[in-house]
């Protein structure tokens, strides 16, 4: 096993479209799949309202995993470490929409429609900014 340097762990984050949202809730660790855009300093990512808003908002302190894995014997794995932010402002909420919809297309008619109202109070448009990237490969 290698630890990766900075800019593979950054290629390998800037790549993947889903990874593991790990925070903690009412003391205990949660974890949770979640799509995102990186971008910058930034992991970029929307929810509704619900246990992983109400914890990153109580306790900001987050992370990302995610792994590329072609084999028991061959894989990459990334952790980026940061703070939980809420985006705020409609037209900054409405551009971090639109670079997810236009990197998930897929999205539900309902994600697609939050883009269009990016005001609408149920929708959490978040960024954790990180502090610290780490990464270890095998193979």
């Amino acid at each position: 096993m290698r630890e990766l340097f900075k800019e593979e762990a950054r290629a390998l984050l800037s790549a993947c479209k889903v990874g593991h949202l790990g925070c903690v809730d009412n003391g205990d660790p949660y974890v949770v799949p979640i799509n995102y855009v990186l971008e910058g300093e930034s992991i970029y990512s929307h929810s509704l309202p619900g246990r992983k808003i109400d914890a990153l908002r109580t306790y900001p302190n987050a992370c990302l995993q995610v792994d590329e894995i072609k084999n028991d014997l061959e894989w990459r794995s990334v952790i980026a470490f940061g703070k939980f932010e809420e985006i705020r402002v409609p037209s900054d909420r409405r551009s971090i929409l639109g670079k997810l919809l236009a990197r998930f297309p897929l999205l539900t008619p309902v994600e697609s429609a939050m883009v269009q109202d990016a005001a609408a109070p149920d929708s959490v448009v978040f960024r954790i900014r990180i502090d610290r990237i780490t990464g270890v490969a095998e193979g």
